[in-house]
């Protein structure tokens, strides 16, 4: 199904992928303690935290201490599209634009069927971050280019794969829904990786 073609801009530069990671591995610290992680200089690691947030990626919330002065930020991923404004808009514009386009191409009106909701968000999501995503409703598959990092590929294969699963994770959690990652299978082909999803019902019953 086309969708329009969009971008994250967070998701071009491998030092937001390492703080993206890192935040997702250990929610809740604070900008000096990523940035010393992912070895960049403070001013840089905040600019980049401030595009994550921008993008709906990331959250930040102060983290009271008591004393004077003004409470320090920490960041967290975002699983509530309630917690962000950008990944809010997302979430409701996905929605919007999958129904209106089923309805131009006459796909058959599956109600108040949640699966749909999350394919419509998960499909944008992937397909601004430069995935080019091809969905199976019916295997609840999406085919995937391989991401930008090639860079990183070689080297730490294992981070850009976790990051993306997360991402995958929490974007399905912001649409109330039966759907889940099953898993996430790197270079099915040279050229492609796959997204395998499964109803959450069938997906504990196979655990």
């Amino acid at each position: 199904m086309p969708r329009r073609v969009g971008d994250f801009r967070g998701l071009t530069q491998p030092s937001r992928a390492r703080l993206l990671r890192a935040i997702q591995r250990a929610p809740g610290r604070r900008a000096n303690e990523l940035a010393d992680e992912c070895e960049l200089p403070l001013n840089t690691a905040r600019d980049h935290l401030r595009v994550l947030e921008g993008e709906g990626l990331i959250r930040a919330e102060s983290r009271p201490v008591g004393g004077r002065g003004r409470p320090p930020l920490v960041f967290h991923p975002v699983r509530e599209s309630t917690s962000n404004d950008a990944a809010r808009h997302r979430v409701t514009a996905a929605r919007r634009r999958g129904a209106l386009l089923r309805a131009v191409v006459g796909e058959p009106d599956r109600g108040r069927d949640d699966a749909v909701a999350q394919l419509d968000v998960l499909y944008e999501h992937l397909d601004d971050a430069g995935l080019e995503p091809v969905v199976d409703e019916d295997a609840l598959t999406f085919e995937l280019a391989p991401c930008r990092y090639h860079r990183l590929i070689d080297s730490d294969q294992a981070l850009v794969c976790s990051m993306h699963e997360r991402l995958v994770r929490d974007v399905l959690h912001q649409v109330d829904g039966p759907l889940v990652l099953q898993r996430l299978d790197p270079f099915v082909t040279e050229h492609r990786c796959r997204l395998v999803l499964a109803r959450r019902e069938a997906s504990v019953e196979a655990g």
